[in-house]
């Protein structure tokens, strides 16, 4: 069975799959046009793509495709509508990345609470003010918002209550009981959570419920000053509401996406 990665792939990965019998391929530099041809070329049963964008005319291109894998929590880059068409399948990877963006969106908290970009951003500038720099809120004591507390949610979570923070928290399937489980408050709605919190996070799936969820509404009910941290999809978050809030209620953003 040939596999395509349009990704890199770690050795040990490569090793295990090609001595359970896979035929392995990968090129980190497959993206649009040039992914369209080497699948027409190479016909795999089975592509693996992280962030690569995999539309109709790719999946139209690949004859034996069966199988199409996203390395990641989401299929939003997938396109649906087309792998139904060509009776291929998909699948993802949620919970995989879990740890590694909840450490990341503390990172982000601790950067923006810290001032570092903008102090390391002075320094390569030859400037040096430990005093201004050393001015920070903290993050004791403060709450600490969430907004999907799924697998990525509830290790972030996890990580705000180890830096003695009080977390609030909203998901759909969230219950009492399991909030309890998990020591979190919970809240009715996402402007509740907004409401209450010092620190707002968004770790939801991108739906069509979901899209620009996070909109006026919510930065109006975020208190003057508050963090925002947006580590799931861009389009959860309404652009020119949360560009409104930093330039007129102090809020300061975290994003990587």
């Amino acid at each position: 069975m040939r596999v395509l990665f349009a990704d890199k792939l770690a050795d040990q990965a490569r090793t295990s799959l090609t001595a359970a019998g896979f035929d392995v391929r990968t090129d980190s530099s497959l993206a649009g046009e040039l992914l369209t041809a080497t699948l027409a070329e190479h016909d795999p049963d089975i592509l693996v793509v992280r962030s690569t964008r995999v539309d109709a005319d790719q999946i139209a291109a690949a004859k034996s495709l069966s199988l199409v894998i996203r390395a990641g929590a989401g299929v939003n880059t997938i396109d649906l509508d087309a792998c139904g068409e060509h009776g291929v399948f998909v699948a993802n990877c949620p919970g995989q990345n879990a740890v590694a963006v909840a450490e990341l969106t503390l990172g982000l908290l601790l950067a923006i609470d810290r001032h570092i970009p903008q102090a390391a951003a002075d320094l390569r500038a030859g400037l040096w003010d430990k005093k201004r720099f050393a001015q920070a809120d903290g993050l004791k004591g403060r709450s600490f918002g969430v907004l999907g507390m799924g697998d990525i949610g509830r290790e972030t979570a996890r990580r705000a209550q180890a830096f003695g923070m009080e977390v609030l928290a909203w998901s759909r399937s969230l219950t009492e009981a399991q909030a309890t489980r998990l020591g979190v408050r919970r809240c009715e709605t996402p402007e509740d959570v907004a409401r209450a919190a010092d620190i707002l996070s968004v770790h939801l799936a991108l739906t069509p419920e979901t899209r620009g969820l996070v909109d006026e509404t919510i930065f109006t009910a975020l208190g003057h000053g508050a963090i925002f941290l947006n580590t799931s999809r861009a389009q959860i978050v309404d652009e020119e509401a949360l560009l409104h809030a930093l330039e007129h209620r102090g809020v300061r953003a975290g994003l990587d996406v």
